[in-house]
């Protein structure tokens, strides 16, 4: 099975450009490159019925995120703070880096 190319790393902040939770930005949790997938912290929530288990004594019922399409997202330029599409770029020693599309900043992402 192929994986997709995505440009998207966990912690990248990004915003949503379609579907229910269009214009929301939240921070990526996870991303799932064989489905071409990614989790978003606060968004896309679903509710999941859960039998009760060690974590959960009670049971019940659980907001979780549930995965985005990454065609449906774009990552936020920390420099001109706005939506941007992803180019790479080699830098001198060889090392590939991701670009800001509008601006031309290096992207990095965040560590938590």
């Amino acid at each position: 099975m192929e994986t997709a190319k995505v440009h998207i790393r966990k912690n990248d902040i990004v915003k949503v450009i379609t579907g229910r939770e269009k214009g929301k930005v939240g921070r990526v949790l996870k991303v799932d490159r064989t489905n071409g997938r990614i989790f978003v912290e606060k968004l896309n929530l679903v509710k999941r019925h859960i039998k009760p288990g060690k974590a959960h004594p009670q049971g019940g019922i659980v907001e979780k995120e549930a995965p985005l399409a990454f065609s449906n997202v774009l990552v936020m330029c920390d420099k001109c703070n706005k939506p941007t599409r992803i180019g790479m770029q080699l830098d001198p020693g060889g090392k590939r880096s991701r670009v800001c599309k509008r601006c031309g900043d290096v992207l990095e992402a965040k560590k938590r």
